[in-house]
């Protein structure tokens, strides 16, 4: 029963790999990896038990926002760029109030980026993220699907190994319990 086990294992490792390779990828190509938090969030645990595997994904503990840049969010005046998002702007979804503010100063300083004024004058960096942040809030933030699109893509791609595998798995288990229930 263990080699099978390490054959569940093994695909399950190289599902996970893969996710996260594509993922990663996603996010470098669409520009999302300014701090690298969220790019090295990227992570997953396989837990395995004598009678179990789990497949884990740290994401939610490490970049819990990782869902607002993957479903999108739809904004307070028009869910154009994310119209199936289950998050919504002034909905009060239990989101910690004024994040999006400061997680748009901090952007804005990273990249160093500031509008300017109707006389050409660089405007500050508060004054910039405030604009930005209200259009955000207003428009919503586009769906992006960087881990979604790889997870169901290599979904569809587990091998047909793992299945037969995961179903010998149960028959053996079901047999042992079958057994122990006559006893």
């Amino acid at each position: 029963m263990q080699v099978r086990q390490d054959l569940v294992k093994a695909s399950l490792e190289k599902f996970a790999k893969g996710v996260v390779q594509q993922a990663k990828s996603n996010l470098t190509r669409g520009k999302k990896n300014v701090t690298g938090t969220l790019y090295n969030s990227l992570q997953y645990e396989i837990e395995a038990n004598p009678n179990s595997l789990a497949l884990r994904w740290k994401m939610d503990e490490l970049a819990p926002y990782w869902k607002f840049q993957d479903y999108g969010v739809q904004g307070k005046s028009s869910s154009s760029k994310a119209p199936s998002s289950p998050f919504k702007f002034g909905k009060s979804s239990g989101t910690m109030q004024g994040g999006l503010s400061r997680a748009i100063e901090k952007w804005v300083a990273a990249r160093r980026f500031q509008f300017r004024d109707k006389k050409g004058r660089f405007l500050s960096y508060d004054s910039t993220a405030f604009l930005i942040s209200r259009s955000i809030y207003n428009k919503g933030i586009k769906t992006t699907s960087f881990f979604t699109r790889p997870f169901q893509l290599k979904f569809e791609q587990l091998p047909q190994e793992l299945a037969t595998a995961y179903a010998l798995e149960l028959a053996d288990f079901l047999r042992f319990t079958l057994q122990n229930t006559k006893e």
